[in-house]
């Protein structure tokens, strides 16, 4: 879900819409997260991400921080992803679970108070404006978007649902996202009120909990594979509870250049990367996200977006497919490489979206784009790096196992 600033791959190597490039004022512009400070005395380098001055590594290294969240827990600070609620004008969530049907091919009616669910919303050419988390929380939804997105996603809101619903931004809110097998322990240790609710909670399930800052919305999910939470909280307490997880020996914080090599492994998508107003949920591989009542047949078949061609390619595919790849050497992929059928052919069947070194395998792993007939495990196909055609494997994601707690 998380996004790119729809140029370079690597958040480690910053973005080719990077402020602090530009004008003196336009760095000066960047806003600071509620753990600006914690990133400071951690030793964070920090970049300009989605007009946020974010960290991207810490002394540990992306490589370490990687293998630390997978072996232990890591902290991530997510406080520049959009937070919004949707508040029912008739005080029923149906209705807003109703209205946000207009807008995402997603079953939203069936999702049940403390779950939540991935979504999309879709434009009328089927291709994907932002991809985003709908929790519902009894008498509300609260949507979790793209920082990048957010400002858009909120006219967006407002211009098609703003009869139905209260549209309430709370972009001021902090979001901490904590990761790995190690995760629940921290976090119970840290809040031990909340102990036994964290202990019953599952993959994908969103309450609010005590912590000692005061009340926070954890929802069980996040964006590397790994079991994990994401808390979201007033700004005045996110530092010191953040200070008080990495004081924790099982915790350490961890950067944008980790999430990354953590989300790829996982197989899971970069909004402006693998994600894009020009592809469907379908050529994305994400048609597991669009529940029977939407589709064909459906109680509530089509209504959103792009309904008609989401639709058709659900019953007849798409034409094109996101796939994972292995490359077969050493090299690492990046994103933007062109991919061929073979290593003469003149004319690209797909691309590269995203692409790097994944650490728990210890091998480059990337994703892209590939034409249906070559999307199928083991099919091969050729990047052009530097003038060299590089085989690749195609292959199922995610690339490492996930360890939801289901």
């Amino acid at each position: 879900m998380d996004e790119q600033t729809k140029s370079s791959q690597d958040p480690s190597q910053g973005s080719s819409q990077d402020p602090s490039q530009g004008e003196e004022g336009e760095a000066a512009s960047l806003r600071r997260t509620a753990l600006y400070a914690l990133h400071e005395r951690a030793g964070a380098r920090m970049t300009p991400f989605a007009g946020y001055e974010m960290p991207v590594q810490y002394p540990l290294g992306v490589l370490k921080e990687h293998l630390h969240t997978r072996a232990a827990a890591g902290l991530f600070d997510v406080g520049h992803m959009g937070q919004i609620l949707l508040r029912p004008r008739s005080g029923d969530v149906a209705d807003a679970a109703r209205a946000l049907e207009r807008l995402v091919p997603v079953d939203l009616l069936a999702l049940k108070p403390g779950r939540q669910r991935y979504a999309m919303f879709t434009n009328e050419a089927g291709g994907i404006l932002d991809d985003l988390m709908v929790a519902n929380r009894g008498d509300h939804l609260l949507l979790v978007v793209n920082a990048a997105c957010k400002h858009a996603d909120l006219a967006h809101l407002e211009r098609h649902l703003s009869g139905d619903c209260a549209i309430e931004p709370r972009f001021e809110r902090a979001l901490i996202a904590l990761q790995g097998p190690k995760a629940e322990a921290a976090l119970a240790a840290v809040a031990p009120e909340a102990a036994d609710r964290l202990a019953a909670m599952r993959f994908m399930d969103v309450a609010e909990l005590p912590t000692p800052v005061g009340p926070a919305v954890v929802s069980r999910s996040g964006y590397t594979g790994e079991d994990g939470f994401e808390i979201g909280l007033e700004p005045h307490g996110a530092l010191a509870l953040a200070e008080a997880l990495i004081a924790r020996e099982q915790v350490e914080p961890i950067g944008l250049g980790a999430r990354d090599s953590l989300r790829l492994e996982a197989g899971l998508c970069l909004y402006g990367s693998d994600l894009d107003e020009a592809t469907t949920p379908v050529e994305a591989a994400l048609e597991w996200a669009i529940q029977k009542a939407r589709r064909r047949g459906g109680a509530r078949a089509g209504g959103f977006p792009g309904a008609q061609i989401i639709l058709d390619q659900l019953e007849t595919g798409a034409a094109r497919r996101r796939v994972g790849l292995l490359p077969e050497g050493r090299a690492p992929v990046r994103g933007g490489a062109p991919l061929f059928a073979d290593e003469a052919s003149d004319a690209p069947v797909g691309h590269v979206t995203s692409g790097g070194f994944g650490p728990s395998l210890g091998a480059p792993v990337a994703m892209g784009y590939a034409p249906a007939a070559r999307a199928e495990p083991d099919a091969r196909v050729f990047a052009e790096v530097r003038g060299k055609r590089l085989p690749l494997r195609v292959a199922a994601t995610p690339f490492v196992p996930s360890t939801y707690k289901r």
